[in-house]
């Protein structure tokens, strides 16, 4: 799919072009509790979730309990590439990713991997999630230690045992390399730009599904960064 025209003039005057094509909310899916759930030391954790555009991802794991901060950039390529511009080519090796960082006392990793899958991401999607087509747009777990890969790898092969989508669960895990924020004015944009078409009819879908799915787990509160 060709690269969207430039659409959204935000607060620094900057004319951008990501994730700007308006399209339905995408479907999404009852997924169960982790059979196999995370077994995580005390104190702050950070996980990596690439999962089509980062805006939405971080509205999402934004509005989850024991989530302290929810950072949008780019995963999988290399430094002098870590520029939108740039890996909107889909050539970088980046996927548009966000780092969250949360309290494992009160949302676990496994919480946020069924969370992940139930509104954020389709796994079933290859290179893309929505309008958004390249590998830039990828799914992919990128677990940050061993216990998150174990826990990743179990609940994937949960998902693809149950069949929930009728379609192959395709979702990559990543090797860690390293994570590159991305510029600033895509940062918390979601609660920055509530009447961007683009939310309005994508992003917000998911948010109100994660209130509706998990109240438990769901805070009415925005995290910014």
């Amino acid at each position: 799919m060709p690269r969207r025209a430039f659409a959204a003039l935000i607060a620094v005057g900057v004319v951008m072009a990501a994730c700007q094509q308006p399209a339905l909310a995408e479907g999404v899916m009852a997924t169960p509790a982790a059979t196999v759930q995370a077994n995580e030391a005390p104190g702050k954790k950070v996980a990596v979730f690439a999962g089509g555009c980062f805006w939405g991802i971080e509205g999402v794991f934004s509005h989850l309990k024991g989530v302290t901060s929810v950072v949008s950039g780019y995963h999988g390529g290399t430094k002098k590439d870590a520029f939108y511009d740039t890996v909107g080519t889909g050539r970088t090796g980046h996927a548009e990713a966000v780092r969250v960082t949360y309290d494992p006392a009160k949302i676990r990793y496994d919480q946020l991997l069924r969370v992940f899958f139930a509104v954020g991401a389709n796994p079933t999607e290859l290179n893309y999630q929505g309008p958004d087509h390249g590998t830039q747009y990828r799914n992919a777990l990128v677990p940050m230690d061993k216990e998150q890969a174990r826990v990743a790898a179990s609940y994937l092969a949960q998902l693809r045992r149950l069949d929930l989508w009728k379609k192959p669960v395709v979702t990559a895990v990543e090797p860690y390399k390293a994570f590159y924020p991305a510029e600033t004015y895509h940062q918390d944009f979601m609660i920055n730009n509530p009447m961007h078409g683009y939310i309005r009819r994508w992003d917000a879908p998911k948010v109100a599904a994660l209130k509706r799915m998990f109240p438990d787990l769901y805070k009415s509160v925005f995290t910014r960064n």
